[in-house]
C-alpha cells in the first residue's frame, strides 16, 4: 500500500479540484441541480410570493423528501450531470477520461468485494461440509 505523504495528497487535491472546478462540469451539475432540486425552491418561493397554494405545497413536499436520511437525489443528479456531460461535450476527453478512469476502478473494486464475498462463503461451507463428509466416508 502506498504511504500518504505531502505530495500525495497536493497532487490528489489538486486533481479533484481540476475536475471538479471544470467549466463544463459546473454548467452541466447546475443543470443537473436544477431538474432534481431547483424547480422545487423556484416553486417555493414564486407559490409563496404569488399565494398559489398547489405551488408551494408542491416544492415544500419535494424538498421535505430530498432532506429525508436516504434520498437518493445526490446520486440521480451526479448520474444526470455526467449523461449530459457525455451529450453536451463528447469532445471534453480529459474530464471523460477522469469519469471513466474512477468508473474502471469503482467497477474493479465492486468485482474485488465480490470475489472476498465469495471465498468467505465457500470457506464456511467447507467448514460445516468437511466434517460430515469425513464421517459419511468413514461410515461406507
Amino acid at each position: 500500500m502506498k504511504k500518504w505523504n505531502a505530495q500525495r495528497v497536493k497532487a490528489l487535491l489538486k486533481k479533484i479540484l481540476e475536475f471538479i472546478l471544470n467549466p463544463r462540469l459546473l454548467l452541466c451539475f447546475g443543470i443537473a441541480w436544477f431538474i432534481t432540486n431547483g424547480w422545487s425552491y423556484v416553486f417555493v418561493f414564486l407559490g409563496t410570493y404569488f399565494g398559489i397554494t398547489w405551488m408551494s405545497v408542491t416544492g415544500i413536499s419535494w424538498l421535505a423528501i430530498l432532506w429525508f436520511p436516504f434520498s437518493p437525489e445526490k446520486i440521480v443528479t451526479v448520474f444526470i450531470t455526467i449523461c449530459l456531460l457525455r451529450w453536451f461535450f463528447p469532445k471534453d476527453q480529459k474530464t471523460l477520461a477522469v469519469i471513466r478512469e474512477e468508473q474502471a476502478a469503482l467497477l474493479s473494486a465492486l468485482r474485488r468485494a465480490k470475489q472476498k464475498r465469495r471465498r468467505k462463503r465457500v470457506a464456511r461451507w467447507l467448514v460445516k461440509e468437511l466434517p460430515r463428509r469425513r464421517v459419511l466416508k468413514k461410515s461406507n
